[in-house]
């Protein structure tokens, strides 16, 4: 039994989501080889290789993968795909864009986001916006996973000596073209990489509290910006700050979530945090569930004066 992790890079390094997914494919218990496809990415395979657990990497080198396009890094985990048990993606939009496009191929059910390894064939996910676990057994000859990076620890990047193979690049399935890509660009860490979120709700009323008050509290515990849904669609953050079910999935070591209700739709994007603290001047107000320190506040008063004591 050998199970292929297909890995999410920028073609000179290995990004954290694969780390992640390396532990649960070690889980099932057999070999653990990596995909990198990707163009002039040889960095990236030899990180892949140092990586603790891993056996074997494979790497496809072509220019139609420079920019990811699913359709062609479906292909490539397709020729390769014959000599596994278990294909594992992370669930992160890159990985979630590839995978479906495999397991129809492969006429085969996707298990997603699985959060634990019970067996080979029998995972846990979680359902209903994390309110239910369910455990799902395959019986499909190949398993195709998505991995919920929060819910397992991340691989060693060091103390692995797999070797690299090269294998044969598919041919560009010219369905697709890449266009462009707008960047955004911040000195803050990115919210699912960061080990402090500090995030804001509706309850700050315009964008410009939004900055006024939260932004001192991120940069004096360094940490990344993130914010509810209800904060995003009202305009007061951008998308790419949302945490929640429709947004980035993060467990941070600390949690500060300020003017936040706890809708169910946020506490499945960020309940598993080692600690939470919440300040909210409703005592009602969801978020205390979850929360290990609780602040009953308004934070317009709480948050500049936390600031002023840290």
């Amino acid at each position: 039994m050998t199970a292929l992790v297909i890995a999410e890079h920028d073609n000179a390094s290995i990004k954290a989501a694969t780390l992640n997914v390396v532990t649960a494919a070690k889980a099932l218990g057999g070999d653990v080889h990596v995909l990198v496809a990707g163009a002039n990415a040889g960095a990236a395979a030899a990180a892949a290789a140092q990586i603790a657990g891993v056996s074997k990497v494979l790497h496809a080198d072509g220019a139609q993968f420079a920019d990811g396009l699913a359709e062609n890094v479906a292909a490539q985990v397709l020729a390769v795909a014959s000599g596994y048990s278990h294909l594992l993606f992370p669930a992160t939009a890159s990985g979630k864009n590839v995978s479906p496009r495999v397991a129809a191929k492969l006429d085969v059910a996707q298990v997603s986001e699985i959060t634990k390894v019970i067996s080979a064939d029998t995972f846990e996910r979680p359902i209903y916006a994390g309110n239910a676990i369910a455990t799902v057994q395959s019986s499909d000859s190949v398993k195709v996973l998505t991995v919920r990076g929060t819910a397992f620890d991340a691989a060693a990047t060091t103390g692995g000596s797999a070797a690299v193979e090269s294998v044969a690049a598919v041919a560009d399935s010219g369905t697709s073209s890449f266009v462009g890509r707008e960047v955004t660009k911040s000195e803050r860490p990115e919210l699912t990489a960061a080990k402090i979120i500090v995030s804001g709700g509706r309850a700050l009323g315009s964008s410009e509290k939004f900055n006024e008050v939260m932004s001192p509290l991120a940069d004096k515990l360094g940490a990344g910006l993130g914010a509810s849904r209800a904060a995003v669609d009202a305009g007061y953050a951008p998308n790419d700050w949302q945490v929640g079910q429709t947004g980035k999935i993060v467990a941070p070591q600390l949690y500060v979530a300020c003017g936040i209700s706890g809708a169910i739709q946020h506490l499945a994007g960020m309940k598993d945090s080692k600690v939470i603290v919440a300040i909210n001047k409703d005592p009602e107000a969801p978020i205390f569930q979850v929360a290990d320190f609780g602040l009953e506040a308004d934070l317009f008063t709480a948050v500049p004066e936390l600031v002023k004591a840290l």
